[in-house]
């Protein structure tokens, strides 16, 4: 139990050293490019090579982090983000805004890939240290689940703070050079700290293997695709633009989008002493799962109303809402993270976490896509109908979710 819980406390921290760097990068990015006049179609393309090198990514790496080892591929992640951190840094302000965004969406692409290559290795360790320590139920894996999911997001909160603030005093490239230093010391944290072999296992032997889930996997992971593609259609693109265009600075807009992830983040880690824990690991959380995500859609559908007939004071009516839905996000998003490892196996829980956050990874390049084009189609308000529309698919789909272990049909990965 001390090993497996020492070695939690080392997978956690290397995130949170990754994710702050992950969140500042999103800002820069935006706020850079948004500053010399791109429009918002162009700057969800910036991303959008970010979202879907993820896909792949997070298949490829749960099935290398079940046969390497989760510490090889936390190491190679994070090698990953250094070298996109550093192509990024060699942008030239003289060439061409063509040019110009194919370098940057390549090095975007890298950094995409570190992200989700990290991701799936930090949270397969969670399942692999919980049976390491021989916990029974589902309490602490809740608990675990809860507190990395939350304390990762309050860190990429603060993120988007350091971006804004990093643009503003360093400026671009020198912002760059100081987030490559961070994740350097990160990793040789850890490549000397964590088991070489931790989380190997046999891996699936052919494509088809790798893909057939369970079926309590296969509807988490669709519903994974509509809840995040939902949050990031308004999120991405819509929301800094909408608030840096009614007068915000950029420090005030990466203040606000720091204050609400970090909001949303501890909210996350509170998860578990606001959703009742059943001792059989379901039958109470996968209801939840069902309420939450019919909550979040009644208040991005009430949000929606509200930007479409423009009430007074719009722009804080925004802000208090988006508040309203990231507390009920949060709760979806942490109590979907549980449920993906009390479905996964044991023995390839790399691969099953990587296939679901793969869904992660779809939801959240859909919802890019569509932030930057429903914004330029219709402002906030079409990226807000977009983001109800999802939503509402979403709360349908839990409804199929197994709230026993003897209805996850399938084959087990």
């Amino acid at each position: 139990m001390q090993n497996a819980a020492r070695n939690y406390a080392i997978v956690t921290a290397a995130y949170w050293g990754f994710t702050l760097t992950d969140g500042a990068l999103r800002m820069l990015v935006l706020l850079h490019f948004y500053r010399l006049g791109y429009s918002s179609i162009t700057l969800a393309f910036l991303f959008l090579l970010y979202e879907a090198a993820g896909i792949l990514a997070n298949l490829i790496g749960g099935w290398l982090a079940t046969r390497y080892g989760i510490t090889r591929m936390l190491t190679v992640g994070l090698i990953t983000q250094i070298t996109g951190f550093s192509l990024l840094s060699m942008l030239n302000p003289e060439w061409t805004a063509t040019t110009s965004v194919v370098w940057v969406v390549m090095a975007q692409g890298i950094c995409g890939v570190a992200k989700d290559l990290t991701k799936t290795a930090s949270k397969s360790a969670i399942k692999v240290t919980q049976a390491q320590a021989k916990e029974q139920g589902s309490g602490q894996l809740f608990k675990w689940v809860a507190w990395f999911t939350g304390s990762k997001n309050a860190m990429k909160g603060a993120g988007f703070f350091l971006g804004g603030l990093l643009l503003q005093t360093l400026g671009f490239q020198a912002s760059l050079w100081a987030m490559a230093g961070l994740l350097a010391i990160v990793l040789i944290g850890v490549t000397t700290s964590l088991p070489k072999m931790m989380g190997k296992s046999k891996a699936s032997g052919s494509a088809k293997e790798l893909f057939a889930k369970s079926s309590g996997i296969n509807a988490l992971a669709a519903a994974r695709v509509a809840l995040f593609g939902a949050r990031d259609v308004w999120f991405v693109v819509g929301l800094p633009v909408f608030l840096y265009s009614v007068g915000w600075s950029f420090t005030g807009v990466g203040t606000f989008l720091a204050a609400w992830t970090i909001g949303y983040g501890l909210v996350q880690a509170l998860a578990p002493s606001i959703v009742t824990r059943s001792p059989d690991g379901l039958s109470r959380e996968v209801p939840a799962a069902r309420t939450w995500s019919a909550l979040l859609a009644v208040v991005a559908t009430c949000l929606t109303i509200a930007v479409g007939i423009n009430v007074p004071n719009l722009q804080w009516v925004v802000v208090g809402g988006l508040g309203l839905f990231g507390f009920a996000f949060a709760i979806n998003s942490s109590v979907h993270s549980y449920l993906i490892l009390a479905y996964a196996g044991s023995e390839k829980a790399a691969e099953d976490v990587g296939f679901y956050y793969a869904a992660n990874a779809l939801g959240r390049f859909m919802g890019t896509l569509l932030s930057g084009l429903l914004y330029q189609w219709g402002g906030l308000l079409y990226a807000l109908i977009g983001s109800a529309t999802m939503l509402v698919i979403c709360w349908l789909i839990t409804l199929g979710l197994p709230t026993r272990h003897a209805q996850l049909t399938g084959v087990q990965a």
